[in-house]
């Protein structure tokens, strides 16, 4: 069952390495899935969902899903899975075709963020300080397009 694991596309590997703090480098996470819940974070909050192509086999190799559940991650896998799709079935944990495709959905949305870090942060030196300015202009962003309060009632039909 390849849904197990959260698959990285080849063309940000560099990127999502790059974000990853190691003993040379201070890198701005601790582990690629708190990476690719941020770039996930950033694809839902500007719409961006880019289907995978090409995928990482190693550096990084597909990020198991328990990594995600243990560090209770996996919730947001399955809360985007539900928005997505209107359909409170996705949430069925022992059906494949819904795993596959809240699987599909988290990854696209990473993909997507990472290709918005991957063009703010192109010739960029230091990240920290334009991460800053990325989360800066998410806020603004934010403030400016402020929509209809979120309602779950739509979810009970």
């Amino acid at each position: 069952m390849a849904a197990n694991r959260i698959k990285i596309a080849q063309d940000k590997a560099e990127l999502v390495k790059s974000l990853l703090a190691s003993k040379e480098t201070p890198g701005l996470f601790q582990t690629y899935v708190e990476v690719m819940i941020f770039a996930a974070a950033l694809g839902v909050k500007y719409k961006k969902s880019v289907p995978l192509r090409d995928t990482t086999k190693r550096d990084p190799s597909p990020i198991p899903q328990e990594n995600f559940a243990s560090l209770g991650y996996d919730k947001i896998i399955k809360l985007l899975g539900i928005v997505e799709t209107n359909d409170i079935q996705i949430l069925a944990s022992r059906e494949d075709e819904y795993e596959d495709k809240r699987t599909q959905i988290f990854e696209e949305y990473a993909n997507g963020g990472l290709e918005i870090l991957q063009n703010q942060l192109r010739g960029v030196v230091d990240y920290e300080i334009q991460f800053l300015l990325i989360l800066r202009k998410a806020v603004d962003y934010q403030e400016n397009n402020i929509e209809e309060e979120f309602d779950l009632s739509r979810f009970l039909k």
